[in-house]
């Protein structure tokens, strides 16, 4: 399994070579944020156990943050760390919130994934290795041409305070479609 790194550019470089056996759910000593899978069973409900710990997928459509178009910021879910910003959220009309860059280049990982019978590359917290969503690169509409497809079950939403710019200004709501939206390729 390949480890990619996206840099400042947001084009991805490799950086290493890992065997897909490497990571199971249980992050040893990789991270910043380290947990036995017993804590993350108890700290995270079933369904955020399954998609951070286990690289599940919710259905798409069924996420809480979706349609969340307020002005703010999205946080790793497992261990809290900021991975994207509002300004930079989209409708990609594929069932999952779509985001066209992290807030910083080394905010997450990315990971080639050759499940499901194809090639799609998985992002992971960088701080904590939970599984976030796939990015892909078939958003030619957005500065940089990608569309981070993340299970919002994987993320929670920090609203701007009245008046303050986190989140950097508005929500890039555009309303267009970054196509290759296919549930089976999606997340």
């Amino acid at each position: 399994m390949a480890v990619i790194h996206a840099n400042r550019n947001h084009r991805r470089t490799l950086v290493e070579q890992m065997d897909a056996a490497e990571w199971s759910g249980d992050n040893g000593d990789m991270y910043e944020v380290t947990k036995s899978d017993e804590q993350w069973q108890a700290e995270l409900d079933p369904l955020e156990y399954q998609v951070l710990r286990h690289a599940a997928t919710e259905r798409p459509g069924t996420g809480e943050l979706l349609h969340e178009d307020r002005v703010g910021v999205y946080h790793c879910r497992a261990c809290g760390a900021e991975l994207f910003r509002s300004t930079t959220k989209f409708e990609a009309h594929c069932g999952w919130p779509s985001f066209y860059q992290p807030t910083e280049s080394d905010a997450v990982e990315l990971i080639e994934d050759r499940s499901l019978g194809m090639v799609r590359t998985e992002v992971r917290c960088r701080r904590c290795g939970s599984h976030l969503g796939h990015v892909f690169d078939d958003a030619p509409q957005t500065p940089t041409g990608d569309r981070y497809c993340m299970n919002s079950v994987s993320l929670s939403f920090e609203p701007a305070e009245p008046g303050s710019s986190a989140g950097g200004g508005s929500s890039a709501q555009d309303g267009s479609s970054a196509g290759g939206g296919a549930a089976a390729e999606a997340e």
